[in-house]
């Protein structure tokens, strides 16, 4: 199993409610990995993880750098707060500039992640508002910085992917 992460310079930390977020067809969004509606199973490796923001967009997990942390220590330790879940750093994807108020300026670095526990159901944490696991097909209608999607297409297309 693969996903894709982020590195940035700044995360809003209120608190929100939690929920699991619904399918793009109203149905709830199974927190499994591998199992789908309808009994059709599909490989892990073919679902990212993402987390909705107070903004309502979608975006990928990750968060500030602490003090004399390398970005890729950065994404696996913020990886493990706002979901439970234990991953490996793998190449990096992408770096932007996100502009997400008015005279904020943010550098994303997106990093592919191996997840190192495929069974354990990742864990919202109060960082963001919900969770959620979808395909590529599912990305281009969500919600979300067109960079994080060119980030995530990358990662598909990684051959260090699955």
């Amino acid at each position: 199993m693969s996903r894709a992460a982020s590195t940035r310079y700044w995360v809003p930390k209120v608190p929100r409610p939690t929920t699991i977020r619904e399918g793009l067809h109203g149905r709830p969004r199974p927190p499994r990995l591998a199992r789908l509606g309808q009994g059709r199973r599909r490989r892990p490796e073919d679902r990212v993880l993402l987390l909705r923001n107070e903004r309502r967009e979608w975006e990928l997990p990750g968060g500030r750098l602490e003090l004399g942390e390398e970005p890729a220590e950065c994404v696996v330790r913020e990886i493990a707060e706002e979901t439970t879940w234990d991953a490996k750093a793998g190449p990096l994807l992408d770096t932007w500039v996100y502009r997400p108020i008015p005279g904020r300026h943010v550098l994303i670095v997106t990093y592919g992640v191996h997840p190192l526990d495929t069974a354990t159901t990742p864990v919202l944490s109060h960082e963001h508002k919900e969770i959620g696991l979808f395909g590529r097909a599912e990305i281009p209608d969500l919600f979300m910085p067109d960079g994080y999607k060119r980030s995530i297409d990358t990662w598909f297309d990684h051959p260090h992917r699955a």
